[in-house]
């Protein structure tokens, strides 16, 4: 099962950066190459403690629904979205929030386990792992991009 470690470094305060690391609008702005959109649950906003989301997207080719559960929250430190239903068996993406200076660092932990057994394992090796990082890496940089400029505005509240 692997494990996925990224950091990002934003010019931004900790408490926007946690924000928009959380919001639903800003998630769907960053995936629009895959055309993931928000399908159920919080479907724009702030996503909080205790509630779901459900995206459908398209991965390899194939349509996908993914449901995902904020299980901690701890702002503007931490929080945990825990996959409840969808393509791989399991997994826990921890975001966290480190204050330096007038600076943000973004730590992403995503902890994950295939389907399918060996051909999950198999999978992972080839393809899984360094598709899931780049498409986080991707994402953390449409996070920064909008952070680090007045377009935070767009996507939280006053």
């Amino acid at each position: 099962m692997p494990i996925l470690h990224l950091t990002t470094l934003i010019h931004a305060p900790v408490e926007r950066v946690f924000d928009l690391a959380r919001c639903i609008d800003l998630h769907e702005t960053s995936m629009t190459t895959h055309g993931e959109t928000a399908v159920g649950g919080v479907t724009s906003g702030l996503i909080m403690l205790g509630q779901t989301v459900t995206w459908r997207a398209k991965h390899f080719g194939i349509w996908q629904r993914l449901t995902e559960q904020i299980t901690i929250y701890d702002p503007p430190h931490h929080f945990r979205d825990t996959m409840v239903a969808g393509a791989f068996k399991r997994f826990d993406h921890d975001h966290y929030f480190q204050r330096q200076g007038t600076q943000t660092r973004m730590i992403d932990v995503f902890d994950y386990t295939s389907p399918l057994g060996l051909l999950g394992f198999i999978a992972d090796a080839l393809v899984l792992k360094r598709y899931m990082e780049r498409l986080l890496a991707a994402r953390n940089q449409v996070i920064k991009a909008v952070a680090d400029s007045s377009q935070w505005q767009t996507f939280l509240p006053e």
